[in-house]
């Protein structure tokens, strides 16, 4: 491990009790050292540690200026984890994603023969910024890796190394020469995560530290094998059967077909209205695992209804397909699943 790394999460534990101590220590740390370089944006920065253990994705919508691009490397560089960044282009092409075969000839034997060159997704880290600016021929070049952890060039299959992490970024208000991420595309992403203007507190401190003397790199608190072993952890984690339940619930409630089966008449009636499309079963998915990451980094071994419910709009909001009488009446998919989850009971 690098020497930089904190001792205390070197410690290797063996149970899975000492495993959820050593996850809560590495997301203080982690987020500490976070703050370090990035002002603000804690709720960010913890939904970026529950989709990184969860062994999930992470969408980011915001203006540019939001540092969305500094958070994810200072993620990379606190937890040790290889870092390459994208920068979607209307001419980007697969082969630029995902690598491509060359040419080579032995200068002794002359003999020629292709070899594959790995392109920037073999990484753990992969920063696909202005994801929506591409064609959907290369988008979906994405797919299979974020999927299946492989990539397929030129007939041949190649493995990506664990952990493997898509964190992609969006622009809300330059929408000319976009290509839209098609529903199947957005269900593979864990979280899609709106990332706000500072408080004007924060502003202030973000001025003030980005035009003063450079701050130290941050302090490297985990190693990929140690994140492998902590999202092994996550998975063994029990949920409890009301957890499972109220997610699925949750997922269900948002389906025009089957609102009436757990929301009052006006509720019901309001989905069916304005959702074409609702959540699908990677949602009911995405929330158990979400809400059991949540709760190991904070240092409990069971999650709650609470956090499959303070996840519940990252995880569902991208999912729903609104109706253009929703578009007609500036509805957001957001505020649909605030009317699941006021109407969906615990």
């Amino acid at each position: 491990m690098n020497e930089n790394n904190e001792t205390l999460l070197d410690t290797r534990p063996t149970s899975d009790v000492e495993l959820v101590a050593e996850l809560h220590r590495a997301a203080e740390a982690a987020t500490s050292a976070i703050g370090q370089r990035i002002i603000g944006q804690r709720s960010v920065v913890e939904h970026l540690l529950i989709a990184l253990f969860s062994k999930g994705h992470a969408l980011f919508v915001g203006v540019p200026g939001l540092a969305k691009t500094l958070l994810i490397q200072t993620l990379a560089e606190v937890l040790d984890l290889s870092f390459n960044r994208i920068q979607f282009t209307p001419d980007l092409m697969p082969s630029d994603v995902t690598g491509t075969d060359v040419l080579e000839q032995d200068s002794t034997t002359g003999r020629r023969s292709f070899r594959f060159v790995r392109g920037p997704i073999f990484t753990n880290l992969l920063l696909a910024d202005e994801i929506n600016r591409t064609p959907p021929k290369t988008q979906a070049a994405l797919l299979q890796a974020m999927q299946e952890l492989q990539v397929t060039a030129s007939g041949a299959t190649h493995a990506l190394s664990p952990p493997f992490h898509v964190f992609a970024t969006q622009n809300p208000i330059e929408q000319e020469g976009t290509y839209p991420l098609p529903e199947a595309q957005l269900d593979r992403f864990m979280f899609m995560l709106d990332v706000g203007y500072p408080s004007a507190k924060d502003e202030i401190e973000i001025v003030r530290s980005t035009t003063g003397e450079e701050k130290p790199q941050p302090k490297k608190v985990l190693s990929p094998e140690r994140i492998l072993a902590l999202q092994g952890l996550v998975r063994r984690i029990p949920a409890p059967e009301n957890v499972v339940d109220y997610a699925v619930r949750l997922s269900r409630a948002t389906r025009p077909e089957t609102a009436s089966e757990l929301l009052d008449a006006a509720s019901a009636a309001r989905i069916k209205e304005y959702a074409s499309f609702g959540a699908g079963p990677r949602a009911s998915q995405y929330l158990v695992l979400g809400a059991k990451a949540r709760a190991a980094l904070a240092g409990r071994p069971v999650p709650e209804l609470s956090d499959v419910k303070a996840i519940a709009i990252p995880v569902l909001a991208h999912r729903v397909v609104p109706h253009f009488r929703a578009e007609a009446a500036n509805i957001k998919p957001a505020d649909l699943v605030r009317t699941v989850i006021e109407g969906v009971k615990p």
